[in-house]
């Protein structure tokens, strides 16, 4: 009999546009892939070259199960550079991926029935997560003309005895929005643990990101390298923890993980070190897309209240056309060719809107543009 915790996970809906997207390609359609949030740069060659000296120099046997502590302490410069806070690499745990350090992070922090709070819309795979280890997903609507900001009144109604943390993402996925900086410090007066995932810090365009070791220590920082360093095939992230959780952190990597792959951990070294100057050169690149698909999303009748400023994506209101946002995404693939995500994915207050990814070329945006003008001049809604 199959485990109950796996009836719990629900698709995501995404890797089904995504599949399908392929069943066309393999029937000979032309698709523009507008719907999975994976960087379209190849990484940078300083750090594909760092992984090649680390495996000449032998590097290909464990690590410590906290991670290389030169990686670990190039984590610490970075935020000390970055955001003027002091870590130390006692307090960060190197993983394979940002998804392995959600689940030890939600292991470590979360019993049955505890309750963690999160945004709708919000990155579709938290909830599974939390519920895989019993745990209870306290949803809170963000809203559009808010910028899907988390308002802390809000948050601060809906805290109770069984509510453990606040999970926070900025820049956002779905949105691409970024929390303000006196919202944040104002979710980490409130008292709950705050869990940051800040895997898109970095790709932030005419604002600035904040990290919650900002405002208080006591919070777990998400981070990793696959958005900002372009290495989603990497599998490469990290957890910065306050101190008492990391040894039960520890424990369950040794357990689970072992370590992340050691000279992929060199990589990670020159990544924070040296690749800046490429990374600023995909940030000019991606905001160039950004204006461009912002204002052609207007054009074609979609409504973006506020622009977003981070991240790779578009959260557009398509009420004007559709109240299915997942017959509507489909249909947009089917007839125009071009693969997009339904609202839906991201939660229920995201109905009726779609996630456009802005991580391909300008020239495939702009010929995906016209193909959805051409679609909507035909469309007629049910």
């Amino acid at each position: 009999m199959i485990a109950s915790r796996t009836e719990r996970i629900n698709p995501f809906i995404v890797m089904d546009v995504l599949e399908r997207c392929q069943e066309l390609e393999r029937s000979g359609r032309d698709i523009i892939h507008l719907e999975v949030g994976e960087p379209d740069f190849d990484t940078p060659a300083v750090i594909k070259d760092a992984a090649v000296s680390a495996l000449g120099q032998g590097k290909t046997q464990y690590s410590h199960s906290l991670g290389v502590l030169e990686l670990r302490q190039a984590v610490c410069d970075d935020y000390k550079s970055r955001y003027g806070v002091t870590v130390t690499p006692d307090r960060v745990l190197i993983t394979s991926g940002t998804s392995p350090a959600m689940l030890l992070i939600f292991s470590a922090l979360l019993n049955p029935d505890d309750e963690i709070i999160l945004s709708d819309p919000g990155y579709a795979c938290y909830p599974n997560f939390i519920t895989y280890v019993d745990a209870v997903p306290g949803y809170i609507p963000v809203f559009e003309d808010a910028g899907f900001q988390f308002d802390p009144d809000d948050v601060k109604r809906r805290l109770g005895a069984r509510v453990k943390a606040i999970l926070i993402n900025s820049p956002s996925n779905p949105t691409g929005n970024l929390l303000s900086a006196d919202r944040m410090k104002e979710l980490a007066a409130l008292g709950p643990t705050i869990v940051s995932d800040e895997i898109y810090h970095g790709l932030v365009y005419e604002d600035t990101e904040h990290s919650i070791l900002e405002f208080t220590d006591n919070a777990f920082v998400l981070n990793g390298f696959s958005k900002r360093y372009a290495m989603t095939g990497w599998r490469l992230g990290y957890v910065i923890a306050p101190k008492h959780f990391v040894r039960p952190m520890q424990k369950m990597q040794q357990n689970f993980f072992i370590s992340a792959n050691t000279f992929v951990q060199w990589a990670g070294i020159a990544a924070l070190t040296q690749a800046g100057k490429e990374v600023d050169r995909m940030r000019a690149v991606y905001n160039e897309r950004r204006h461009y698909i912002i204002d052609a999303l207007k054009a074609l009748g979609f409504g973006i209240t506020v622009d977003p400023q981070g991240a790779f994506y578009v959260l557009a209101n398509a009420g004007k056309f559709t109240k299915s946002s997942y017959d509507f995404a489909f249909e947009i693939l089917e007839s125009a060719g071009v693969g997009v995500t339904p609202g839906i994915d991201f939660g229920k207050n995201a109905e009726g809107y779609i996630r456009f990814c802005y991580a391909n070329s300008l020239e495939n945006i702009k010929t995906a543009m016209g193909r959805i003008e051409a679609f909507l001049g035909d469309y007629r809604a049910p």
